[in-house]
């Protein structure tokens, strides 16, 4: 056997793995109909903070969802940067309907960066009269425990806690593409890394204590293109941990275009190239393609059949992908087989064309990922990476007693 077969074979090994054991965790992590831990303590107040901007097709369910929340005590704030936005009127609307929960809605957005999401929450913010603040995306569908949820993921170290979500009630073939991409892809890995010890924030749920932004600046979250990557540097460079809740909340998608998947995701690509450049460069191995590539090379090498090695791994790649969107209760259909084989087939071909543009559209806005932030924090300079790194090694070494945890879970249920 030549050493390129047995390096093709170990490659093929590792992200067999990988894949493996992040669907084994995220199936842990993501029981459906789990009820969330109960909150210790006291039940502070709490402020909603979600930046609207134009009508989706649920938007009427996930503005009416907010004043659902079983809590004993918080606000909303419905942020809008244009007064003739359509939206307005629906969160008016949904205001006045639920006079026994303080809301407000904010017209107006500052100018902190080139985000134009984290413009419009800046109202919020300044507005929010708890220690404790959640920026909520617009078309995230938040369930009754959607505090208890959050405030029972906090734990001793944590500096924020998030949460992404899944995609739901998809209508047409793009949008189960798009359920393969936000489900099955994106928050399995996540779940996994958080397992691991090294969560991430994601914009859809930011939940802080206000004294712990207020430490860096509400500004610093401007620092980056997104302000989930603004988050995590935030957090990073503070040796906190990020809590990531779960399982996950649904977004409500709806008809989807394939031009819609690919711009949201060529934005959030180009967006993890420009926040993480090292961490990004490793996606080129994301998905089926490059192990399918190893297997035929091994198949051919050693004389066995490329069809029937082909079909083994996409197999074993693809059955317990399935399995984790069926045990966790997220769309799965006749199309969802296609619609994965179809995304594996789209990430190289984003990954590359990540690298083609300096900007991305975001809501109307054109944002150009070279223009340096307003707002950079020092902390997040080049001239403290090595403090950075020392910090996160640090943190990384606090989290091990949990990621065993998480592995005894896994243990139990398996």
């Amino acid at each position: 056997m030549s050493i390129e077969v047995l390096l093709a074979i170990v490659f093929v090994a590792v992200l067999v793995a990988i894949q493996l054991v992040s669907t084994a965790i995220a199936i842990v992590r993501c029981p459906p109909g789990a009820r969330p831990a109960a909150v210790s303590g006291p039940h502070p107040g709490i402020s909603i903070v979600r930046p609207l901007c134009g009508l989706e097709t649920f938007s009427a369910q996930t503005l009416e969802a907010t004043f659902a929340i079983d809590w004993p005590e918080y606000e909303v704030l419905f942020c809008v940067a244009d007064a003739d936005d359509p939206i307005v009127g629906l969160a008016r609307a949904a205001i006045a309907k639920h006079p026994e929960i303080p809301a407000r809605l904010l017209i107006g957005a500052e100018r902190l960066g080139s985000n134009p999401k984290l413009n419009n929450m800046a109202s919020g913010w300044r507005a929010a009269r708890y220690d404790i603040v959640v920026f909520t995306d617009s078309n995230l569908l938040v369930g009754a425990d959607y505090l208890h949820r959050l405030m029972a993921s906090w734990r001793d170290g944590a500096g924020m806690v998030t949460s992404p979500a899944f995609g739901a009630s998809p209508q047409g073939f793009w949008a189960h593409v798009e359920c393969a991409m936000l489900n099955t892809y994106q928050a399995r890995i996540q779940y996994a890394v958080d397992t691991l010890g090294f969560g991430f924030a994601q914009g859809k749920s930011l939940m802080f204590r206000r004294r712990d932004l207020e430490r860096g600046g509400f500004e610093t979250l401007a620092s980056e293109p997104a302000e989930d990557a603004a988050s995590t540097k935030m957090m990073r460079s503070k040796a906190a941990d990020i809590a990531v809740a779960g399982p996950p909340y649904p977004q409500p998608l709806g008809h989807r275009t394939f031009r819609q998947v690919w711009n949201r995701h060529l934005r959030w690509a180009r967006l993890r190239r420009a926040s993480f450049p090292v961490l990004f460069a490793p996606e080129i191995f994301s998905g089926v393609l490059p192990p399918v590539a190893a297997v035929l090379f091994v198949a051919v090498e050693l004389g066995w059949s490329p069809l029937l090695a082909g079909a083994g791994l996409l197999g074993v790649w693809y059955v317990p992908e399935l399995l984790l969107a069926r045990i966790a209760g997220w769309p799965l259909a006749w199309t969802s087989l296609p619609a994965v084989v179809l995304r594996d087939a789209l990430l190289p071909v984003l990954y590359c064309s990540a690298f083609s543009g300096r900007s991305v559209s975001w809501n109307g806005n054109q944002v150009d990922l070279n223009a340096m932030p307003k707002n950079r924090s020092p902390e997040l300079t080049p001239r403290l990476r090595p403090q950075l790194l020392s910090a996160v090694i640090l943190a990384g070494s606090l989290r091990m007693p949990r990621v065993a945890s998480h592995l005894q879970r896994l243990a139990d249920r398996f």
